[in-house]
């Protein structure tokens, strides 16, 4: 048996009046998953306990059953891992967005999904100007980057405002502060990098083209979610499976890294709509040959909530309908003879009114081999996965239901 999951992140919604009361899962055209539906079963899982961050390393590490008690550290540790930079007992490493500020409004977590190359440019100029022996810059994928602060001295206890979930705030009124009181210095020196980005960042070269672009310019940078070195079991210590992981992300690749999976980024995966999801679904057949498990993961209909965009949310979701699961799917049968399990869901909802994360359960169909299929749901959408056989399921109960020698 080998087992797949496609993880579309914030793919759940709520119901939407210029929907006709339906979500965009509900609206969306997807032939794959319907066919899937027929012999499947549903229900509910919590990703974002409350006592954690709605954040999507929480959620992603809910999923694939890590206790969040004992395996959780801030995201920019575990996306530095991603990025191939392990951490020693010294460093604090920060996931860091380059954002637009306007009018001192916090107006986009992404700066208008930045290139690569351009972001590359201001995290040098960031480094040249900030760097120092103690605080360093690692480029990321297009927004999203990577601060470490090298010393003992500096602590990970820093409270923060995620900048996806901050859409109209004054940013000054959100800037790191102290969880603790050991931790004020390093939310002070935060604060202070903060401030100094905006004086480098304003005028740089890169901005003043893309304001002549018309383009949101990266004019502040956004530190949060501090950790230090993770300790994490692996996948195979949890499941008994061999593990692999596709993504465009370092949050992703990083939690796969940590856990002892295969960690893949096919050419042209982007983390948006231009994503190649062809290529994802080659790497995921591929990924099968070696290990049991796979867990595909795909950004873009996330990135979508966040912007608001109802359009291209539908749209992601229908192109990953059709040009990763549909693929995968035609694909796996010419190669493999093992018998397959295909589990899909989001790690949280974005709802598009909203723009951010929200804690509601999410939505999960499992399909295929040993799997008994409810005469009663026929479609995966929110409303069939609330009324399915398993709701409200937590910690390890998800990756224990997918493995299980059939599903009732």
């Amino acid at each position: 048996m080998k087992y797949v999951a496609f993880l579309i992140d914030g793919m759940a919604d709520y119901p939407l009046p210029e929907l006709g009361g339906k979500t965009p899962v509900e609206i969306a055209h997807t032939p794959t998953l319907d066919k899937l539906a027929q012999a499947a079963q549903f229900g509910t899982f919590v990703t974002l306990p409350e006592e954690f961050p709605t954040s999507s390393d929480v959620a992603n590490m809910s999923v694939l059953g890590w206790d969040l008690a004992t395996a959780y550290t801030g995201r920019g540790a575990i996306e530095s891992y991603g990025l191939g930079v392990p951490l020693d007992e010294q460093t604090v490493a920060f996931r860091m967005n380059l954002i637009t500020v306007k009018d001192d409004i916090l107006e986009d977590y992404s700066a208008g999904h930045i290139s690569e190359p351009e972001a590359d440019a201001l995290i040098g100029t960031l480094s040249e100007k900030l760097g120092t022996p103690e605080i360093r810059f690692k480029t990321g994928v297009s927004y999203r980057h990577i601060l470490y602060l090298i010393g003992k001295e500096f602590s990970a206890d820093v409270a923060y405002d995620k900048p996806d979930s901050s859409h109209g705030m004054r940013w000054e009124t959100i800037l790191p502060r102290a969880a603790k009181p050991e931790a004020e210095p390093t939310a002070e020196l935060l604060r202070q990098l903060v401030w100094r980005s905006r004086e480098i960042l304003e005028d740089h070269p890169v901005n003043v083209k893309r304001r002549a672009e018309g383009k949101n310019p990266a004019n502040l940078i956004w530190p949060w979610s501090g950790g230090r070195k993770p300790q994490m079991p692996s996948f195979e210590e949890l499941h008994g499976k061999k593990g692999g992981i596709i993504s465009a992300v370092d949050v992703i690749l990083g939690l796969g890294l940590l856990g002892g999976m295969e960690s893949l980024r096919p050419e042209g995966a982007t983390g948006f709509l231009d994503t190649n999801y062809e290529n994802k679904a080659a790497a995921a057949v591929d990924l099968l040959r070696r290990n049991d498990f796979v867990y595909v993961h795909v950004e873009a209909v996330d990135e979508c909530g966040h912007l608001g965009d109802l359009p291209n949310k539908i749209k992601g979701i229908e192109d990953c309908d059709t040009r990763l699961i549909k693929v995968f799917l035609d694909q796996y049968r010419k190669v493999h003879s093992d018998k397959l399990r295909v589990m899909v869901l989001p790690d949280h909802p974005v709802p598009v009114k909203l723009r951010k994360h929200t804690r509601d359960p999410v939505p999960f169909m499992v399909s295929g081999e040993g799997v008994s299929a409810d005469p009663a749901l026929r479609y995966y959408n929110e409303a069939t996965c609330v009324a399915g056989q398993y709701p409200g399921l937590k910690g390890r109960a998800l990756m224990n239901l997918l493995f299980a020698p059939t599903i009732p």
